[in-house]
């Protein structure tokens, strides 16, 4: 029963966290030391499926838009050029990620890796708060290879892929809304690519559809939150920076008298 109730725990946070600039794979880590919980590969690849369908259902109309004309070979179009920036953003963490896979999957669990991750996730986010002017810019190649670029970084356990590719597309001179967008719609191929590469040719056992349902349902409200309220200017991220470096002091603090 304890084993169920720490499982759901796992599946809340990871739709929670999925969304939020502050790291999802760090608060797995966390929550399963506290709990004193050993998740399998499966179930780990469940929870993100599920928030993965998240993105999916609430961007759905812009995803089947960008494949039409991506099929249709309309370039020229807003959601064709859309669709190659998605492409071109998802090469350099994609290209990282196979390579060095089995390099970070080595510190995937260690502490004061996700330590440090969380702070310098906390120092991203405080910096892109900052009300200074920046030059007002459009999406283009350029701007999604530099954004994709910035997803490399969320490879590290703590380090938080939305806010770091949301942060870039701030400085790059996106408005907030679009920098918000691009990131979510960013996270289907890079996760996609992630839970194939991870799970191989192996098929999600049925006992854990409710864990891919729990993460679904939590991940698409929290998903909603974020895109409609919260990130709806720059200036929010400053809590979420603050909540980043406090963790990163918690947690160094821990290991420094464990």
């Amino acid at each position: 029963m304890l084993e169920l109730l720490s499982a759901i725990i796992l599946a809340i946070i990871q739709g929670i966290t999925e969304w939020l600039p502050v790291s999802s794979s760090g608060h797995l880590i966390i929550a399963e030391k506290i709990l004193n919980y050993q998740s399998d590969l499966t179930f780990n690849v469940a929870l993100h499926f599920g928030t993965l369908m998240s993105v999916f259902v609430y961007f759905g109309k812009d995803i089947t838009d960008i494949f039409q004309d991506l099929l249709k070979f309309k370039f020229h179009t807003e959601d064709g050029k859309l669709g190659l920036f998605l492409c071109i953003a998802t090469i350099p963490a994609g290209l990282i990620g196979v390579i060095f896979k089995d390099a970070f999957e080595s510190i995937y669990t260690n502490l004061s890796i996700v330590a440090l991750g969380f702070g310098i996730t906390g120092l991203i986010l405080l910096i892109t708060s900052l009300n200074f002017r920046i030059k007002e810019a459009k999406l283009n190649a350029k701007n999604s290879f530099i954004i994709g670029f910035s997803q490399i970084l969320s490879i590290f356990p703590g380090i938080s892929r939305s806010g770091t590719t949301i942060s870039a597309g701030i400085l790059l001179g996106l408005n907030e809304k679009t920098a918000l967008k691009f990131s979510f719609l960013m996270s289907i191929p890079i996760i996609f690519g992630a839970n194939i590469i991870t799970i191989g040719n192996q098929t999600l056992p049925p006992e854990l559809i409710w864990a891919t349902l729990v993460s679904f349902i939590i991940g698409l409200l929290f998903l909603h939150l974020m895109y409609k309220h919260i990130l709806t200017s720059r200036k929010n991220l400053r809590w979420f920076g603050i909540y980043a470096l406090l963790l990163a002091l918690i947690i160094g603090i821990y290991l420094t008298f464990k």
